[in-house]
């Protein structure tokens, strides 16, 4: 009979699967070019109105009407939000 005997670095593995985790998010978010007005509330957990009053007229935030919807470049919109809301 043979025993094998494997020991984990728990602390190494939690390391290793952040990692992964960070990984995939950032293949997923590569996937959207742009965000809509919903995706934009779901990102940032804002209502409309509040998004509105803070920052949507800001001339830097990035934003572009087509029709009667907004698109928004979801890299420069959430550079754009980390920067805003770090001013803060």
């Amino acid at each position: 009979m043979l025993k094998v005997s494997v020991e984990v670095d728990k602390q190494e593995l939690k390391k290793l699967y952040i990692e992964k985790v960070e990984e995939a998010l950032k293949e997923f978010d590569a996937e959207l070019v742009f965000w809509d007005r919903q995706e934009l509330l779901r990102r940032t957990c804002m209502s409309w109105p509040f998004i509105q009053e803070q920052f949507f007229f800001h001339p830097d935030f990035p934003k572009k009407k087509v029709g009667n919807k907004w698109y928004f470049p979801a890299r420069e919109t959430r550079n754009f939000l980390v920067e805003w809301l770090m001013s803060k």
